[in-house]
């Protein structure tokens, strides 16, 4: 057995329990909210999420354990900035808030999305989830959390997506947000997710100013990739 299997296998109970909870935390309040289990689109898309989610992240225990560790920590860590502290609580009332929207969509009937864009939304949160292994391969301190990671030899990434957009899971994170609602057929839940881009918008900024003043080679990095989320628009 290898140094690092009884590690490996923390992990993986910690990476199965936390994909359990919040399948079963969020797909609850969507059921509450619709007040049916009669809903094929919410069962696609937790499907879809469970097993793409586990599939990019047990990729991620056998690629590079050091950052899943990272990435299943807690949202609140010591040396994370204040302002990010803040954005995480938000994040945690926000997205209940956001995702009881399309069901209490589908209980009332105030929307009328067309199959194939429901279809649509499907691809784009397969999209989403997919394009987080090229940010994982190409980025080991992709934590959840805004801090810089002296510990782990932080350093400048600007291969793969990050030579394109300053903030590529911001970006691979756009189409989960808009695919979302539009599966479950909800034209309200797209405002919760122009909400939540906007938000996203912020917190690159406010990471910039970080990343900025205590790693090196960031402002260079900055002038030569000028976009932060999409390339040609910002």
């Amino acid at each position: 057995m290898t140094e690092d299997a009884p590690s490996r296998s923390r992990l993986l109970v910690k990476l199965l329990i936390t994909n359990i909870v919040s399948t079963l935390a969020l797909g609850g309040l969507m059921v509450l909210a619709a007040g049916t289990w009669h809903w094929p689109q919410l069962w696609i898309l937790g499907i879809d999420v469970t097993v793409l989610n586990l599939g990019v992240h047990l990729w991620l225990l056998n690629d590079n354990p050091a950052l899943l560790a990272e990435r299943l920590g807690s949202p609140r860590q010591p040396n994370q900035t204040a302002w990010d502290k803040v954005f995480v609580a938000f994040a945690v009332v926000g997205m209940p808030l956001w995702f009881a929207v399309p069901g209490l969509d589908h209980r009332w009937g105030w929307s009328t999305v067309p199959i194939w864009i429901q279809a649509v939304g499907a691809v784009l949160i397969a999209v989403s989830l997919l394009s987080m292994v090229l940010v994982f391969r190409a980025n080991s301190f992709a934590a959840p959390v805004v801090k810089v990671q002296a510990e782990r030899g932080h350093s400048i990434v600007d291969t793969g997506p990050y030579a394109y957009v300053r903030h590529p899971m911001y970006s691979g994170a756009i189409p989960f947000l808009v695919g979302m609602p539009l599966l479950l057929g909800s034209w309200y839940g797209l405002i919760g997710s122009a909400a939540t881009v906007l938000a996203l918008g912020m917190r690159a900024v406010g990471e910039e100013r970080l990343l900025t003043a205590e790693l090196d080679g960031y402002p260079e990095y900055a002038a030569r990739v000028r976009y932060r989320l999409v390339p040609g628009v910002w």
